[in-house]
């Protein structure tokens, strides 16, 4: 990898990120969410994403389909990440990597500090673990960018489930 500096790094991370929403966006709009919708809230998505992932005949798939299906779920996750959290896409050096650098998404979690999440390995991830579930997707990127708050299990086993359901009848 040639040496950069920041700037030119950062200006390659932009271009990523441009990249990854037009195949996002792209997919959308193959799915019948028009890209003004999409690009106001990315989650509104997902329901037409998983039902496309879910009549996908994943056990004909070829290299080739598996690729095109990781591309844009990785966009996807990505660019929803950026829109939904104000998280960035970044390039970073990294020395086991065939090309030399990776493309991370980068945001501050709940605790304050800065977590970065690849998600061409969590969209990799979810494939080891069919059927694809596009909100586990979505969710294990958050958890590892800690933009989700943590749940202490063993103190939540002595509230009552009426109180983390809320009150019957009650329609807030």
């Amino acid at each position: 990898m040639q040496n950069q500096t920041p700037n030119e790094a950062a200006a390659e991370a932009l271009e990523w990120a441009e990249g990854a929403h037009r195949n996002a966006a792209g997919l959308a709009s193959t799915l019948g969410l028009a890209p003004e919708r999409y690009a106001d809230d990315p989650l509104l998505l997902l329901p037409g994403l998983q039902s496309y992932v879910d009549r996908l005949p994943l056990g004909e798939f070829e290299q080739s389909d598996w690729i095109g299906l990781h591309t844009d779920l990785t966009s996807y996750l990505g660019d929803l990440l950026v829109r939904r959290h104000g998280a960035k896409w970044v390039k970073a050096a990294d020395s086991t990597s065939p090309v030399g650098y990776r493309y991370l998404v980068e945001a501050k979690g709940l605790d304050g500090r800065t977590h970065r999440v690849e998600p061409y390995d969590v969209v990799m991830e979810e494939f080891q673990h069919l059927p694809i579930e596009i909100g586990r997707l979505i969710a294990n990127a958050e958890a590892v960018l800690h933009l989700t708050p943590e749940v202490d299990e063993e103190s939540l086993g002595d509230v009552p489930l009426e109180d983390l359901l809320g009150e019957t009848g009650d329609s807030r």
